[in-house]
Protein backbone atom coordinates (compact mmCIF):
# COMPACT_ATOMS: atom_id res chain seq x y z
CA UNK A 1 0.00 0.00 0.00
CA UNK A 2 1.12 3.43 -0.89
CA UNK A 3 2.38 5.75 1.95
CA UNK A 4 0.12 8.97 1.91
CA UNK A 5 1.65 10.63 4.54
CA UNK A 6 3.55 12.81 2.72
CA UNK A 7 0.41 13.81 0.29
CA UNK A 8 -1.62 14.50 3.95
CA UNK A 9 1.51 17.31 4.22
CA UNK A 10 -0.13 20.63 4.37
CA UNK A 11 2.16 22.99 1.83
CA UNK A 12 3.65 25.75 3.83
CA UNK A 13 1.63 27.96 5.99
CA UNK A 14 2.24 31.78 6.31
CA UNK A 15 3.09 32.53 9.99
CA UNK A 16 0.48 35.47 11.07
CA UNK A 17 -0.34 36.47 14.57
CA UNK A 18 -3.72 35.07 15.41
CA UNK A 19 -3.77 32.50 12.13
CA UNK A 20 -2.44 29.00 13.54
CA UNK A 21 -2.11 25.69 11.70
CA UNK A 22 -4.28 22.70 13.00
CA UNK A 23 -2.85 19.13 13.79
CA UNK A 24 -4.10 16.49 10.68
CA UNK A 25 -7.58 15.31 11.25
CA UNK A 26 -9.53 12.28 9.61
CA UNK A 27 -12.15 14.03 8.07
CA UNK A 28 -15.47 12.37 5.89
CA UNK A 29 -17.65 13.31 3.99
CA UNK A 30 -21.24 11.58 4.78
CA UNK A 31 -24.55 12.41 2.34
CA UNK A 32 -27.45 10.54 3.44
CA UNK A 33 -30.88 10.29 4.51
CA UNK A 34 -32.46 10.88 8.31
CA UNK A 35 -32.19 6.44 8.87
CA UNK A 36 -28.44 6.82 8.25
CA UNK A 37 -28.07 9.84 9.93
CA UNK A 38 -29.37 8.51 12.93
CA UNK A 39 -27.30 5.37 12.80
CA UNK A 40 -24.18 7.39 12.71
CA UNK A 41 -25.37 9.68 16.18
CA UNK A 42 -25.64 6.14 17.62
CA UNK A 43 -22.03 4.81 16.89
CA UNK A 44 -20.76 8.48 17.06
CA UNK A 45 -22.09 8.99 20.41
CA UNK A 46 -22.49 12.40 18.80
CA UNK A 47 -24.64 14.72 17.35
CA UNK A 48 -25.30 14.97 13.62
CA UNK A 49 -26.89 17.74 13.07
CA UNK A 50 -30.29 18.55 11.50
CA UNK A 51 -29.93 22.73 12.11
CA UNK A 52 -29.26 24.15 8.58
CA UNK A 53 -25.34 25.44 9.59
CA UNK A 54 -24.79 24.01 12.67
CA UNK A 55 -22.33 22.18 14.16
CA UNK A 56 -22.00 19.70 17.14
CA UNK A 57 -18.98 18.33 18.81
CA UNK A 58 -18.16 16.51 21.83
CA UNK A 59 -14.45 16.14 22.78
CA UNK A 60 -12.47 16.24 19.93
CA UNK A 61 -15.05 15.04 17.05
CA UNK A 62 -17.14 17.40 15.20
CA UNK A 63 -20.22 17.08 12.91
CA UNK A 64 -20.68 19.87 10.76
CA UNK A 65 -23.74 20.39 8.50
CA UNK A 66 -22.78 21.43 5.05
CA UNK A 67 -26.30 20.69 3.05
CA UNK A 68 -29.40 19.43 3.48
CA UNK A 69 -28.06 15.81 2.98
CA UNK A 70 -24.14 16.22 4.02
CA UNK A 71 -22.46 16.25 7.13
CA UNK A 72 -18.74 16.91 7.75
CA UNK A 73 -17.29 14.67 10.10
CA UNK A 74 -14.08 15.46 12.19
CA UNK A 75 -11.98 13.65 14.25
CA UNK A 76 -7.94 13.22 15.59
CA UNK A 77 -5.77 11.88 12.63
CA UNK A 78 -4.75 8.92 14.48
CA UNK A 79 -8.80 7.86 14.95
CA UNK A 80 -9.32 7.77 11.37
CA UNK A 81 -8.88 4.14 10.83
CA UNK A 82 -11.21 3.12 14.01
CA UNK A 83 -13.65 6.08 12.77
CA UNK A 84 -14.28 4.66 9.07
CA UNK A 85 -14.62 1.13 10.88
CA UNK A 86 -17.36 2.00 13.33
CA UNK A 87 -18.71 4.28 10.52
CA UNK A 88 -19.00 1.83 8.02
CA UNK A 89 -20.26 -1.02 10.32
CA UNK A 90 -23.22 1.25 11.26
CA UNK A 91 -24.38 2.03 7.89
CA UNK A 92 -23.15 -0.78 5.89
CA UNK A 93 -26.63 -1.81 4.56
CA UNK A 94 -28.37 1.59 4.60
CA UNK A 95 -28.40 4.35 1.30
CA UNK A 96 -25.65 6.40 1.75
CA UNK A 97 -22.33 8.01 1.11
CA UNK A 98 -19.27 8.36 3.09
CA UNK A 99 -15.70 9.06 1.53
CA UNK A 100 -12.91 9.56 3.44
CA UNK A 101 -11.40 13.11 2.53
CA UNK A 102 -8.27 13.36 4.87
CA UNK A 103 -5.89 13.95 2.24
CA UNK A 104 -8.19 16.84 1.08
CA UNK A 105 -7.86 19.59 3.49
CA UNK A 106 -6.12 21.18 6.05
CA UNK A 107 -7.48 23.36 8.95
CA UNK A 108 -6.55 26.90 9.89
CA UNK A 109 -7.21 28.45 13.43
CA UNK A 110 -7.92 31.98 13.47
CA UNK A 111 -8.02 33.47 16.42
CA UNK A 112 -8.16 36.82 18.75
CA UNK A 113 -9.79 40.16 19.76
CA UNK A 114 -9.24 40.40 16.17
CA UNK A 115 -10.82 37.59 14.75
CA UNK A 116 -13.91 38.65 12.71
CA UNK A 117 -11.93 41.50 11.01
CA UNK A 118 -9.26 39.67 10.00
CA UNK A 119 -11.92 37.06 8.31
CA UNK A 120 -13.93 39.74 7.04
CA UNK A 121 -10.99 41.48 4.96
CA UNK A 122 -11.92 38.68 2.39
CA UNK A 123 -14.92 36.84 3.69
CA UNK A 124 -18.46 38.39 2.65
CA UNK A 125 -20.56 37.32 5.84
CA UNK A 126 -21.82 38.95 8.54
CA UNK A 127 -19.42 37.44 11.23
CA UNK A 128 -21.19 39.14 14.11
CA UNK A 129 -22.33 36.98 17.04
CA UNK A 130 -25.36 38.09 16.52
CA UNK A 131 -25.79 37.14 12.52
CA UNK A 132 -22.46 34.33 13.12
CA UNK A 133 -23.11 32.29 16.46
CA UNK A 134 -21.24 30.08 18.35
CA UNK A 135 -21.24 26.81 16.53
CA UNK A 136 -22.38 27.87 13.58
CA UNK A 137 -20.73 27.05 10.64
CA UNK A 138 -20.61 27.41 6.16
CA UNK A 139 -19.25 27.41 2.88
CA UNK A 140 -17.98 30.50 2.17
CA UNK A 141 -15.50 32.25 -0.09
CA UNK A 142 -12.20 33.83 1.82
CA UNK A 143 -11.17 36.10 -0.93
CA UNK A 144 -10.95 33.61 -4.00
CA UNK A 145 -10.92 30.42 -2.09
CA UNK A 146 -14.02 28.56 -1.03
CA UNK A 147 -13.49 27.23 2.74
CA UNK A 148 -15.57 25.87 5.28
CA UNK A 149 -16.09 28.30 8.37
CA UNK A 150 -16.99 26.88 12.04
CA UNK A 151 -17.21 29.24 14.73
CA UNK A 152 -15.94 27.77 17.72
CA UNK A 153 -15.90 30.36 20.18
CA UNK A 154 -16.61 34.06 20.53
CA UNK A 155 -12.83 35.56 18.91
CA UNK A 156 -11.69 31.78 17.72
CA UNK A 157 -12.83 30.38 14.43
CA UNK A 158 -11.71 27.00 12.49
CA UNK A 159 -11.29 27.38 8.69
CA UNK A 160 -11.23 23.65 6.69
CA UNK A 161 -9.48 24.74 3.18
CA UNK A 162 -8.49 22.51 0.46
CA UNK A 163 -4.74 21.47 -0.01
CA UNK A 164 -4.58 23.27 -2.99
CA UNK A 165 -5.57 26.84 -1.00
CA UNK A 166 -4.02 26.56 2.10
CA UNK A 167 -0.53 28.42 1.09
CA UNK A 168 -2.91 31.27 -0.90
CA UNK A 169 -5.50 31.12 1.94
CA UNK A 170 -2.94 31.43 4.60
CA UNK A 171 -0.99 34.34 2.59
CA UNK A 172 -4.16 36.08 2.40
CA UNK A 173 -4.72 36.13 6.38
CA UNK A 174 -1.15 37.36 6.58
CA UNK A 175 -1.17 39.95 4.87
CA UNK A 176 -4.80 40.99 6.01
CA UNK A 177 -3.17 40.95 9.68
CA UNK A 178 -0.36 43.39 8.63
CA UNK A 179 -2.96 46.66 8.63
CA UNK A 180 -5.01 44.61 11.58
CA UNK A 181 -3.06 43.07 14.01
Amino acid sequence: MRDLSAARSLPLVSASRGVDPLPPAARFVLRCGPEVRAAVERSLDIGVPETPCRALSRGSRAALWLGPDEWLLLAPEADGGALAATLGAAVHSLPHSLVDVSHRQGALRVAGAHAVTLLAAGCPLDLDTAAFPVGMCTRTMLAKAEVVLWRTADEEFRLEVWRSFMAYVSQFLTEAARGII
